[in-house]
């Protein structure tokens, strides 16, 4: 027996970092120091915006939402930053929770709870601010008010600041959010009717006064009674007195003129005993009167149960068309033929291309007068424009637009049907038709009725 030379034992070769997958490079990369300081910086800007949001949070005194933010923010500090292994799973979850309550579960909540509201033009604001709007919206100029000349100025802060002059006794009277006071002739300056220069303010000239408009139209210098001065442009000023009153302890408004009284009808709204309400209203919950609105009154009614009708049939009509010729069309095309590869991508060519550009090449294709559908068939069928036609027009498109996904799936599901079943079946006599729906079609929906 020869002593042949046994060759030794190569030790294991690992792949270089070069050779190794995208992910495992990453991996490799993120891991270490490396990885908590990319954990620490990507926590850093999450707290940053837990902040921001709560700040925001506070400001409206949304105290439910701030201690939801709080807890929320401090479980995911609490899940990254403590090494258990109990809270692994939750470090690859958390990530596609936050972003499906984000995007899924708030906007679902949010629309229930404004199915239980009033919600709607004239009733968007708070009561509160639904009360500032209307007594702003009440002020208005007597026949014989007070005018003033206005010159525009800055305080010692900075702050938007209104000197005055009485056209009619010429006193000067500096004004503020605050309200109205006298300045001493001593500090001002008055030339031509108007204050030129004042002592610790700085007038606001030239093209500064143009950027001004809608701080100017927005400023009201609060008066005794009610009243309020208010800027007509940069140069003029006037007295508003309002035709209502509120009185908090009622809780109603009631016209200086005539006397009547506005209250809260508990609806959203101020509103008289005849029915005349106060614009704007406020949000405020209704319970199920929004619902019970398509029950009682036809003029939601109807065009309710239509939509609702013309929504489910739409939707089936899509659905089984695009099931159906999508079915045909992966039985068709399951045997191997020539050029089978070929019009399998051909078919696919719609679920490819963007559904707005199909939308748009339609809509040129389906033009009434410019069309090739009619010139091509020597028809003019109104596609857009008469309102049967253009639901048929939509679930043409639709169909077009989904019947590639069904064929793929479809496609698929073919092919794990067993062939000892079909061959089996055809040896006990059924024919093609029986063996698509006895044996093909139960199989097939097994798989794909839950895709559709």
């Amino acid at each position: 027996m020869s002593d042949a030379a046994v060759p030794a034992p190569q030790a294991p070769q690992f792949k270089s970092s070069s050779a190794r997958s995208l992910p495992a490079r990453l991996m490799a990369a993120f891991s270490g120091t490396n990885g908590l300081i990319a954990k620490l910086v990507l926590l850093g800007l999450f707290n940053a915006m837990v902040v921001w949001a709560a700040t925001i949070l506070a400001t409206h005194h949304k105290w439910i939402a701030l201690l939801i933010v709080a807890v929320a923010a401090g479980a995911i500090d609490a899940i990254y930053l403590v090494p258990r292994k109990a809270t692994l799973p939750l470090k690859f979850l958390i990530p596609g929770t936050i972003f499906l309550v984000a995007f899924t579960v708030i906007p679902i909540v949010y629309t229930v709870d404004l199915a239980f509201t009033n919600y709607s033009t004239g009733h968007i604001l708070s009561k509160p601010e639904a009360i500032e709007q209307i007594k702003l919206r009440s002020l208005s100029q007597p026949p014989n008010g007070r005018t003033y000349t206005l010159s525009p100025a800055l305080d010692g802060g900075g702050k938007l600041t209104l000197l005055l002059v009485d056209n009619k006794t010429h006193t000067a009277y500096v004004g503020t959010r605050n309200g109205l006071g006298k300045l001493p002739t001593s500090r001002v300056t008055i030339t031509g009717g108007a204050i030129t220069a004042a002592t610790g303010y700085k007038l606001i000239k030239g093209a500064k006064l143009f950027s001004l408009d809608t701080e100017l139209d927005q400023f009201r210098v609060p008066l005794p009674g009610g009243s309020a001065i208010h800027p007509e442009g940069a140069d003029y000023a006037v007295q508003l007195i309002p035709d209502k009153k509120y009185d908090p302890k009622a809780g109603a408004f009631t016209s200086t003129g005539s006397g009547v009284v506005y209250r809260d009808n508990g609806a959203g709204s101020f509103a008289t005993d005849t029915g005349q309400k106060l614009e704007p209203g406020w949000k405020t919950y209704n319970g199920f009167k929004q619902f019970s609105k398509i029950v009682t009154n036809p003029l939601y009614r109807r065009p309710f149960l239509r939509v609702l009708a013309w929504t489910v049939v739409f939707a089936a009509m899509t659905v089984l068309l695009s099931f159906a010729l999508g079915l045909f069309l992966a039985v068709t095309l399951q045997k191997k033929f020539r050029g089978q590869r070929f019009y399998r991508s051909l078919l696919v060519i719609p679920y490819a291309v963007p559904s707005f550009l199909t939308i748009l090449v339609w809509a040129g294709l389906l033009n009434d007068d410019f069309g090739i559908v009619n010139k091509l068939f020597h028809i003019h069928v109104p596609w857009l424009f008469d309102p049967w036609w253009a639901r048929t027009s939509v679930i043409l498109v639709s169909v077009w637009l989904t019947f590639p996904y069904f064929f793929l799936v479809c496609l698929g599901a073919l092919q794990s049907i067993p062939g000892d079943l079909v061959e089996a079946s055809r040896v006990d006599g059924a024919g093609p038709w029986q063996v698509f729906r006895r044996i093909t079609l139960p199989l097939l929906l097994i798989s794909v009725a839950p895709l559709m």
